[in-house]
């Protein structure tokens, strides 16, 4: 009964102390309003970037015990490669190892023309092994996944398997399609089964269409690389063994990798490989997650920062009622009770504002949700791990800044705190912890400031890089005529036939074509010989380039400049020697001291003349050095996967209903993609750009709590100091010297703060650096723009306390004293 009372007491108590927080808060509706905005976006901003760092890094894969899972990787860091290695080579790795349970490969980079009902889609998909979906542990949701027992030989298997979003967006989720025969590329596959909705491989990023076993790529695609060595075509991925650590996998691997390159030096060059957790495009996982965890610090900045606004008012607000609080002492009240009222004060403001943050978060990643990022499609989902981070951050700020006040309250004089009128003038002309807060937020939006400039900075730099082609009014279409099963000696006519229609369209100034263009991902490098080579093993090559393919008139489609020699020609077929432009890295690198117009390499077996010079450019990637690279003639070589470019006048929607026109009028069967060039580089922008947005926010936020913090302590300074100020004025003060004593100390704990977060910036690049491409906080313009940013939120800050602080009358505060 005791414990039933005590219980009773105490929640009545709570209850209390609820409801006088509450008529407290109505008291003051300005500084209720203006703490709940800066906790709803300190915890929003929080909420919404865990949100996306859960969903990208904590949500593990749809498959059964990720944690086992590995991705085979080369020693060398690749950036946006998923390859791993060749076919053969991945069989031996699967027979030879002794420490996975099973190995799979996958050839993610697989399209198709899926023909169903006198329809094409252009729908894109994965080549898996047979064993792939018995390695992840997924089950279909309908019919059946295709085994390692089903397989037997090429061409053996013809089955696909769909994923749930082409079962639903092309066959409407009829289950009746299990058993029916569709085309692709001309090809029967019978359909066996369909994938769970949430099942999409092992990116995070890329969403398939389709998984077909890898045995039929042949007759999918035309080409063989099942029985190349050369070919490095295949993700490798794996389950550990139990017990068998990640290391001891890495040594068996590279024991066999060794073993490899002994057995077939031409093509293996026993390079060391490694192990990583696939889903983040390989290699590019980690800067991925060093750009997130980066983020989730400077938010957690913000929210420190905002912490700090408020603390700040919330001991300005203890300290005018610290009479009230006094005189409660004195009465009876005990300091805990005090300090827990004050606490439940900050913790009711918190959950508020918490509670206004996350619904805003919430909104925000259901946006998202909805988004198709140029990465691919990523699935935000706010569940328990967010509403847990959400309570957490809210939690935390409650405490951060209602301890300020709460042990101000505990530890005060009520003698001292009833004293009126000089009693508190000392308060305000000493240091106080008011001021310590006040210059912690204005470093901390310093540095979120400068890091918004470094990443517009970095983003400009980017968007301004020469990259050796232009792409401004540029269409490219891309159409594989092998989907239509012309014969390897049609397909030169075909693209010959395009090319020139597309040269007639009104308004071109120039068409080609290219196997890829640059800067979509998949290149390797090719080993390049000189001449009289006998043996081609990897040791013996002297350069591994970039490979392009391209047909007469694609450099000048591209705005690629041709700095000496000639383009390549129709008429540089298989029965003529075979010629090469190559650019300029790649001339410097092979022969510096003489010119590199008639010179010879070997490639592919074939000796090569160089013909022509062309500008570098950017290939791969942005970051990239200077890469060599060798462009042949569409001619010489049996490709059927081509991308035509071409350059016009008009406006991109016109060209591309222009194009779709003439390139459906030479075969209508034909699936044909159509995308402006600045389009197509949109995932190779979209870091910079995602970096500068969500920087530029932070930055943002920094400025408004910036705003409000400066203003607050001014504010605060003034209206305290009113009598003081009168009397200045009355005695002849001038008015800088009144400015001085109104806002002095908020305006050198701006200047304070401010050079102490210019340096935080300089110390913290490497965390930039996870963010932003070469961060700069040194830069001189970052630099300045930071210092006049802050310069001029500090003078919006001043401008109302120091007008106020002028317009002092003390005749009018005389008066209102009698």
């Amino acid at each position: 009964m005791a414990k039933n009372a005590d219980a009773a007491l105490t929640l009545d108590s709570l209850g209390r102390d609820i409801r006088y927080a509450l008529r407290q808060l109505k008291r003051s509706p300005a500084f209720a309003a203006t703490a709940l905005i800066t906790l709803a976006l300190g915890i929003g901003a929080n909420v919404v970037v865990f949100g996306v760092l859960n969903a990208v890094l904590l949500h593990s894969l749809e498959v059964r015990d990720p944690q086992s899972l590995y991705q085979l990787r080369h020693q060398a860091w690749a950036s946006f490669r998923l390859i791993t290695t060749s076919y053969p080579d991945f069989e031996d790795f699967r027979r030879r190892n002794t420490t996975f349970t099973g190995m799979a490969a996958i050839n993610a980079y697989s399209s198709a023309a899926l023909f169903w009902h006198n329809a094409a889609i252009e729908v894109h998909g994965d080549e898996v092994t047979g064993n792939y979906f018995d390695l992840l542990g997924v089950e279909p949701q309908a019919g059946r996944f295709f085994h390692a027992a089903d397989e037997h030989g090429p061409n053996s298997a013809p089955w696909v398997v769909l994923s749930d979003a082409l079962w639903r967006s092309a066959f409407q989720a009829d289950p009746g399609i299990i058993g029916s025969t569709v085309e692709l590329n001309k090809h029967p596959f019978t359909v066996i089964g369909v994938s769970p909705a949430q099942f999409h491989g092992t990116e995070r990023f890329v969403w398939p269409d389709y998984w077909i076993p890898m045995l039929n790529e042949q007759q999918l695609s035309g080409s063989d690389y099942l029985h190349s060595r050369t070919s490095a075509a295949v993700t490798v991925i794996g389950r550990l063994k139990p017990g068998v650590t990640p290391e001891q996998a890495t040594e068996n691997l590279n024991a066999i990798s060794a073993q490899l390159a002994m057995e077939y030096p031409q093509t293996d060059d026993g390079q060391p490989l490694r192990l990583i957790h696939p889903g983040l495009f390989g290699d590019d996982g980690e800067v991925i997650r060093g750009f997130l965890w980066s983020v989730t610090a400077l938010a957690l900045l913000v929210l420190a920062a905002a912490c700090a606004n408020l603390a700040s008012l919330f001991a300005a607000r203890a300290a005018d009622r610290s009479r009230e609080l006094a005189l409660r002492i004195a009465l009876g009240s005990s300091r805990r009770r005090l300090m827990r009222q004050l606490l439940t004060e900050a913790v009711i403001v918190s959950l508020i504002g918490g509670a206004v943050g996350f619904a805003s978060a919430s909104l925000l990643l259901a946006a998202l949700n909805r988004w198709h990022s140029p990465y691919g499609n990523l699935p935000v989902s706010v569940d328990a791990r967010v509403y847990l981070a959400g309570l957490a951050f809210t939690l935390a700020s409650a405490l951060l800044f209602g301890m300020l006040p709460a042990r101000r309250a505990w530890q005060s004089s009520p003698l001292q705190a009833m004293k009126s009128g000089p009693a508190d003038s000392p308060h305000l002309r000493r240091f106080a912890p008011r001021d310590l807060l006040l210059g912690a937020q204005i470093a901390i939006c310093t540095l979120l400031v400068t890091a918004s400039l470094v990443a517009v900075r970095g983003m400009m730099r980017e968007l301004h890089a020469p990259l050796g082609f232009q792409p401004q009014g540029v269409m490219l279409a891309d159409l594989d005529l092998s989907h239509s099963g012309y014969a390897a000696a049609d397909v030169l006519e075909k693209e010959k036939a395009i090319i020139e229609a597309a040269q007639h369209i009104p308004g071109v100034t120039a068409a080609g074509a290219v196997n890829r263009t640059p800067m979509t991902g998949g290149m390797r490098g090719i080993p390049i010989f000189p001449p009289g080579t006998t043996d081609f093993t990897l040791n013996n090559s002297v350069l591994a380039p970039y490979v392009f393919t391209l047909s007469p008139g694609y450099l000048e489609a591209a705005g690629t400049r041709l700095l000496s020699g000639r383009d390549v020609s129709w008429q540089d077929t298989t029965d003529k020697p075979s010629v090469a432009i190559v650019n300029a890295t790649f001339a410097r690198k092979m022969w510096p001291r003489t010119p590199a117009i008639g010179e010879r390499f070997i490639l592919f077996g074939h000796l090569t003349e160089v013909v022509g010079i062309a500008e570098d450019g950017k290939y791969h990637d942005l970051q990239e050095p200077p890469q060599p690279v060798v462009y042949l003639p569409l001619p010489q070589s049996d490709l059927s996967e081509t991308i035509f470019v071409v350059r016009s006048r008009l406006a991109p929607n016109q060209m591309a209903a222009a194009l779709q026109r003439a390139l459906s009028a030479i075969d209508p069967d034909v699936p044909i993609t159509l995308q402006s060039w600045p389009e197509s580089l949109r995932p190779t922008f979209f870091p910079a750009q995602a970096a500068a947005v969500a920087l530029g926010v932070m930055g943002l936020l920094a400025a408004m709590l910036a705003l409000t913090g400066i203003f607050g302590m001014a504010a605060y300074s003034v209206s305290k100091r009113m009598k003081e100020l009168g009397i200045r004025v009355a005695l002849g003060a001038r008015r800088t010297q009144i400015m001085t004593a109104a806002i002095g100390r908020p305006i050198v704990l701006l200047a304070v703060g401010s050079a102490l977060g210019l340096l935080a910036g300089i110390f913290l690049s490497r965390l930039l650096g996870h963010i932003v491409y070469q961060a700069n906080p040194r830069d001189p313009l970052v630099l300045l723009g930071a210092i006049a940013t802050m310069a001029l939120l500090g003078a919006a800050a001043s401008a109302i306390p120091a007008q106020r602080a002028l317009s002092v009358n003390p005749s009018t505060l005389m008066h209102e004293d009698c």
